[in-house]
This record gives structure tokens, sequence and C-alpha cells, in this order.
């Protein structure tokens, strides 16, 4: 049962959001590092070095050389584009399932910061809770397998990275490895396919729209592959929160995204910041079609305990902390 320490954090929380829903200004300037995962086994203590440096910084990174060969990426895109095309009484047919983060939903999420639906589809993948939820091979040949495939290509990476967190908050390496186990039931990181729509040139110039309004991640660590050409993704790290100086992270073929959620800024006694980021709509003079990007987000197993080791936050269930965090953003 969540306890008032835990109602007074995810209030706070909340209405740090909801004043995030202004256009601010925009900060070019800031780097959003890019560290290469080559040669990681002989690498990792130089590796987890740069990441723990970039997180604590902004919470914000971008990874090359990360083992996913791009023929693998352009695949899970094609796939993607594919589901996102079909007709809308058949992707109907697999929707959202209430409280379970998985099937197909559109223009569902509005988040406090805006007030407004973000102005996309998605397709959500968690693997104990699909049945009923996938395509049949007549509808679209090679979905699923590709979808299962491309899904532990990016736990695998997201359990790489989070091994070298894992070590420098003073776990064991293979803390966050257990805590992430794709092979239980109660496994709830997902893959999430997600269609931004095309701009017709009526709605460029409302200032109110967004692609996805000001938020912070609710899980561990977020992967984003994102496409050459389709920006719109912006942070605003901590020390600018008031400001509202957001830095925009261009978007490359070859390099994964990557952010620190709230679950592990919680479990990390606040020493790895989640920081707020947003999608904002296309200006004129700016690509305007469709954008697609998919995310892997990589939260605790639900039986697991969130329990950081300053004690600067009470222990939480996984369960529990995603059912808080949802119920204070969306009343879900």
């Amino acid at each position: 049962m969540t306890n008032s320490v835990d109602q007074s954090y995810s209030m706070d929380e909340l209405n740090r959001e909801s004043r995030m829903g202004g256009l601010g200004t925009e900060n070019t300037e800031r780097e959003i590092r890019r560290i290469s995962l080559a040669d990681f086994e002989n690498r990792r203590a130089e590796i987890a070095d740069e990441l723990w440096s970039a997180a604590t910084d902004i919470g914000f990174f971008q990874i090359v050389d990360h083992g996913i060969d791009m023929a693998e990426v352009n695949r899970a895109f094609e796939m993607s584009a594919k589901f996102f095309a079909l007709p809308t009484e058949v992707k109907e047919s697999y929707p959202l399932k209430k409280g379970q983060n998985a099937g197909w939903e559109y223009m569902s999420q509005v988040r406090p910061s805006v007030g407004t639906p973000d102005q996309k589809e998605s397709y959500q993948l968690t693997l104990p809770r699909m049945d009923g939820l996938w395509p049949s091979e007549d509808e679209l040949a090679g979905f699923q397998a590709t979808l299962l495939d491309f899904e532990h290509k990016c736990w695998k990476i997201a359990m790489d990275v989070l091994g070298c967190f894992a070590e420098k908050l003073g776990f064991d390496r293979e803390f966050f490895t257990r805590a992430h186990d794709p092979s239980q039931a109660t496994y709830q990181s997902t893959l999430r396919l997600l269609h931004y729509y095309a701009f017709p040139d009526e709605m460029l110039d409302e200032p109110n729209v967004w692609r996805a309004g000001a938020h912070t991640d609710f899980d561990a660590l977020t992967l984003l592959f994102q496409r050459d050409g389709q920006g719109g993704l912006q942070v605003l790290p901590g020390a600018e929160a008031e400001s509202q100086e957001w830095t925009p992270v261009e978007p490359s073929d070859d390099a994964i995204t990557c952010n620190i959620g709230d679950m592990l800024m919680r479990w990390s006694d606040d020493k790895l910041p989640s920081n707020f980021h947003r999608v904002r709509a296309p200006r004129r003079g700016e690509y305007t079609g469709p954008r697609y990007t998919i995310a892997y987000f990589a939260q605790a197993n639900t039986d697991v305990t969130i329990d950081p080791p300053l004690g600067t936050y009470p222990p939480l269930t996984a369960a529990d902390y995603i059912t808080q965090r949802l119920t204070a953003n969306f009343g879900k």
C-alpha cells in the first residue's frame, strides 16, 4: 500500500510536470554526448565512466557501436510502418490492455504539462501480456518474429548499460539484470513502436499542439531509436528547469538515444537524474511528414523491490511504483 511519503513524492512529480507546458527557449550549444560501446567487455570501466558522467550531467546520452546491425534496425522500422499502415479496424482488434501496457492505442495520452492529446499512435509489446495482441501472419508476415528478436537485443543493451550503473551505485554487476528478468511472468519492460502523425499546414502555427508533451519516463532506462531527419525531441536538464531552456536531441540512424527514468532516479538516491523531455511540433520550413521512433523501456519486474541504498525513499515494489505514477499522471 502506498504511504504518505510516496503520495507526496508522486504529487511533487505531477506538480513539476504541470509547469512544463510552455514553449520556453532552445539551447543548441549543449552537447548530447555520444558514447561508443565498441569492445564493451575490454573497455567496460572506461565506458562506465563515460556513461556515468553523461547520465549525472543531464540524464541523456547517445550510444553508438551498440551491436545491433543497421539492417535489423531498418527491418524493425519497416515492420512498424507496415503495422501503422494497416486499416484502423484491424489495429482496433489489438487494443491496448488497460494497465497492461500491451496493444495499440492512438491519441490517448494527455500529458499534465499541456492538457492536450499527443499527436501519435503506438503499439506496445510487453512479453507476458501479449495474448491475442499479435497481428496474424496473413495481416503482417514476420511482424511477431522480428519484434521479439529486436526486443531481446534491446534488453541486452539496456542490461549492459544498467550493469555499468549498478557497479557505480555499489550494487553487483548483475543486479539490474536480475531485476529485469524476461523469463518471468512479472517482466514488465516494454518495446514501443511510435508513429507521430504528419502535420497538415493548418496545424503548424497552433501553439498548444505537441507530438508529445513534456514528461519524464517512469522506467529505469529508455532506449530510443530515431530516424535521420525526423527531429523534434528536446530535453530540459534539471538546472534549466525554471528557465525552460530546452536542448534538441538530433536524430541519427546509427545512434540509440538513452535517458534515465524516474525508477532509476529513485533507486540511485537521486544521483541519476530523470529529466523532462518532449517532442515539439514541426515548424514551417522543417520536415512535416510522419515521424517514426522505437522505444524500449526497461522497468523492473513487478515483484522487485526498489530500495535505494541511502534510504532517500522508502522501499516500494516496481508494480506499486508504476501504479502510483500512472494514477498521479493519467488517473489510471
